[in-house]
């Protein structure tokens, strides 16, 4: 009985968190303090508040181990609530006073940067796993300790109680730019993003796709390629889409041929590369806008082309790997009509029109562009009969509760990634990093972007891509910058392939999503991804040492370094499919891999090399397979 209301009592209180979450969030979004009381707070104010209010719900719904049920929090639950609801609203209440004394090291300071410290890393560790708390410690060893090393990486001498007053309340660390990021973007998004799909824009996407693509050979696959990138723009998370799209995709692309392994790898990396693909990218790229100082729709701009060209390689792929199996498409008649599929489900498309609009033409703040989003949507479902009845209560707290779900790891992460920047930056490890790397490197461009590519991979694995990136651009990016890369170009670069270590072993977040999906094993699922997914690998490249893939630079310049990208990518496609018109000799595989690569090496010579070695590939084929050129012509048949 006692048990029961115990239960009872923490599910009242789960509510109640996850109503105020959402609106100490859409209240620091929004500034309202400021517009009903004339109050301005301190961001590190609203941020103390969302990080307790997140944490201490992660507390009550996450066990301390795996082996105890969810929603059941023990004695030991308790004092970590209790203690993440003190130390988080102390920094809320006396902000102002803490930071006009920031000179002085007070002993309660000490004593809540330790247990703040605790806190974050048992919050990480039961949502993202142990190795990022191992990072954070060893981060905070180093800035201990790291006067102790002798050359470019040592650091100066710093007192352990200066040390937790900084991780406790700094500006630039725990209740930095990372978490600012979560509780003033990326809520408003996932909030967006739950409303979108509960009142039936998930199901407009699925309908659209398989009107679309349903048809054509290998339909199931390409209806895949093109959910996961509309998806995305939705969810921005790369396991998300594969769970949300796969569930669909994954069973009709087995059943009409597809080797399990190989239906699982076309979700894997379709929905990877839903966090690249704008309009809305994944948290990453709200963090990379911040990082670097500029609007979100700089980034956007610059991530089109890389993101179509990726989804392009996909695809190329998926059709030749069709045509070796002899795989058809869906029949018509069971497939939506695009006529219908738009005259039943236009109305969704008018919130994404608003959140384009407001982020690209009035240039809101992302935050406040997805709260419009989301409003648009909410008036919209209550003017159609059909969604009319889904707002109840039930509905809403729906809703709500699934909106704070999904904050819970990204916050946690984020808390964490915090601490790191901040010791980047306290300890100078940042600029020395980036001096060691570009001696290594030999201050060669080309060796500097593959050790950052290995680097960024290998820091990528089993974390969320947020956190990656977040490393990466203080550790690996200013390397880039230094050798004279656009900051822009740098960040893009390591975002890139902190992303692709969602689909590369042994941790591969991804993979492991579709391969329960597909009930195939997850290292040829990965193997598989990897090949599909290569224009995520060397895309990155082209636009270091072509720069008109991400639009910088004279027209001409920018038209021909695409032209290039796009034959390259088809090149690569035809080599690693060993098929173009019919199967590719192992010659011609390795004459169309070669001339891929020439093309791209901005070296006028090996760059025309590449472009012969390009025609007599096309030439040989065409001539030597006239007879299936016309069979073959339309790929979409």
């Amino acid at each position: 009985m006692s048990s029961n209301l115990a239960k009872n009592k923490f599910k009242i209180l789960s509510v109640i968190f996850e109503i105020t979450i959402p609106v100490v969030s859409i209240f620091f979004i929004l500034d309202v303090p400021l517009y009903l009381a004339k109050i301005s707070l301190f961001n590190q104010q609203f941020l103390s508040i969302f990080w307790a209010l997140v944490t201490a719900l992660l507390f009550i719904t996450y066990p301390a181990s795996k082996k105890l049920p969810k929603n059941n929090p023990q004695w030991y639950d308790l004092i970590l609530i209790l203690l993440t609801m003190i130390v988080g609203l102390y920094a809320a209440i006396f902000y102002p006073k803490i930071l006009l004394g920031m000179g002085l090291v007070k002993p309660i300071e000490i004593i809540f940067g330790i247990i703040t410290i605790i806190l974050v890393s048992e919050s990480i560790r039961r949502t993202a796993g142990i190795a990022i708390v191992y990072i954070i410690l060893t981060f905070i060893l180093y800035a201990k300790f790291g006067y102790l090393i002798s050359g470019v990486l040592g650091t100066g001498r710093i007192s352990w109680p200066r040390l937790f007053q900084q991780l406790y309340v700094g500006a630039d660390f725990m209740l930095g730019t990372p978490l600012r990021v979560v509780c003033q973007i990326v809520f408003a998004f996932i909030l967006f993003g739950n409303i979108y799909l509960k009142v039936g824009g998930g199901a407009l996407i699925m309908d659209l796709s398989y009107a679309l693509m349903g048809h054509v050979r290998g339909g199931p696959a390409k209806v895949a390629v093109v959910a996961s990138s509309l998806f995305g723009t939705i969810s921005g998370s790369a396991v998300a889409n594969v769970s949300a799209v796969g569930t669909m995709t994954i069973p009709l692309m087995k059943k009409i041929g597809y080797p399990a392994y190989y239906a699982g790898a076309i979700e894997a990396t379709g929905s990877t590369g839903g966090q690249i693909m704008p309009p809305v990218m994944g948290a990453a790229a709200f963090v990379m806008a911040e990082f670097l100082g500029i609007p979100y729709y700089q980034v956007v701009i610059i991530a089109i082309v890389p993101a179509i060209l990726y989804y392009f390689s996909l695809f190329v792929q998926v059709d030749l790997e069709a045509i070796k199996l002899s795989l058809k498409g869906v029949p018509r008649a069971e497939l939506p009509s695009i006529k219908e599929t738009f005259s039943k489900g236009w109305i969704y498309f008018v919130p994404i029109f608003i959140l384009v609009y407001t982020l690209f033409v009035l240039f809101l703040s992302p935050g406040v562009s997805a709260l419009y989003a989301a409003l648009s949507t909410i008036i919209l479902s209550l003017i159609k009969r059909s969604t009319r009845d889904l707002w109840t209560w039930e509905n809403i707290l729906s809703i709500l509760k699934n909106t704070t779900k999904a904050m819970f790891s990204v916050t946690a992460v984020c808390a964490g990634a915090g601490v790191i920047v901040g010791l980047v930056a306290y300890t100078g490890l940042g600029l020395s990093f980036s001096q060691l790397l570009t001696q290594v490197a030999g201050n060669n461009l080309f060796v500097l972007c593959i050790i950052t590519a290995f680097a960024s991979i290998i820091l990528g694995m089993g974390m969320p891509t947020t956190a990656a990136y977040i490393m990466l651009a203080v550790l690996a990016a200013p390397a880039m910058v230094s050798a004279g890369v656009e900051p822009i170009v740098a960040h893009l670069f390591v975002f890139y392939f902190g992303i692709m270590s969602m689909l590369t072993p042994p941790v591969c977040l991804s993979v492991y999503a579709a391969a329960s999906i597909a009930d195939a094993d997850y290292m040829k699922i990965a193997m598989q991804a990897i090949k599909l997914g290569i224009a995520g690998f060397v895309v990155p490249f082209m636009f270091i040492f072509n720069p008109g893939i991400v639009l910088i630079g004279s027209n001409f310049r920018i038209i021909s370094d695409i032209f290039y990208a796009v034959l390259s990518i088809l090149l690569i496609s035809y080599s690693l499919e060993g098929y173009f018109i019919k199967k590719l000799s192992l010659i011609n595989r390795v004459l169309s891999g070669a001339a891929a690569i020439c093309i791209i090496i901005p070296i006028t010579a090996i760059k025309i090399f590449g472009f012969l070695l390009t025609i007599i590939f096309f030439g040989y084929e065409f001539l030597a397979n006239k007879k299936n050129v016309l069979s073959n012509r339309n790929i979409s048949k």
